[in-house]
């Protein structure tokens, strides 16, 4: 018969349910790094080995062969601790969205300067009072005009993009 002392050692140990979870999600974790461009990989500061085991991976295009990488991967990230990891990886994931958000925002301005004109400036000018408005309106004029060429009413069309992007960049901050 165990003494309690000896059996007590047994329930401090994670299940090994728990531990096969841990070493999904490291594994998981690596996939992720994976995907990350290199420039993003260096911005983590990764220990040397899981960065070199990364960069290998991402040269490797045998499916089994990356399978075995991608578990080597998880087998290095259990020794870390990946809070860290993971906290920046979530900061990128909100700058990208923010940057989706900003975009899509800038995209709807300008379709709506392009489709409804005039009503849609003055809407614009009362979100943005600074903003030129002879600009805004000449590039629209140019954008939709059909007396110019389809390149240049493209051109001015980018140009009322970038306009709109550093006018809102610069009234949302």
């Amino acid at each position: 018969m165990q003494d309690d002392e000896d059996s007590g050692d047994f329930y401090d140990r994670p299940s090994k349910s728990a531990r096969k979870r841990e070493a999904d999600a490291a594994q998981r974790l690596g996939t992720k790094l994976i995907e990350l461009k290199e420039s993003d990989l260096v911005a983590l500061e990764l220990p040397e080995t899981l960065h070199e085991a990364i960069l290998l991976a991402k040269r490797i295009t045998s499916r089994g062969g990356l399978a075995r990488q991608r578990q080597y991967i998880g087998k290095l990230m259990r020794d870390l601790d990946t809070a860290p990891i993971e906290a920046a990886l979530g900061a990128k994931s909100r700058a990208t969205a923010l940057d989706a958000e900003r975009h899509k925002r800038v995209e709807t301005w300008r379709t709506r300067l392009l489709t409804e004109g005039p009503k849609a400036l003055d809407e614009l000018m009362k979100w943005a009072p600074g903003a030129d408005r002879r600009q805004l309106q000449a590039l629209v004029d140019k954008a939709t005009s059909a007396r110019i060429d389809p390149g240049s009413r493209d051109t001015a069309s980018r140009a009322l993009f970038r306009a709109l992007r550093d006018l809102l960049e610069d009234s949302s901050g």
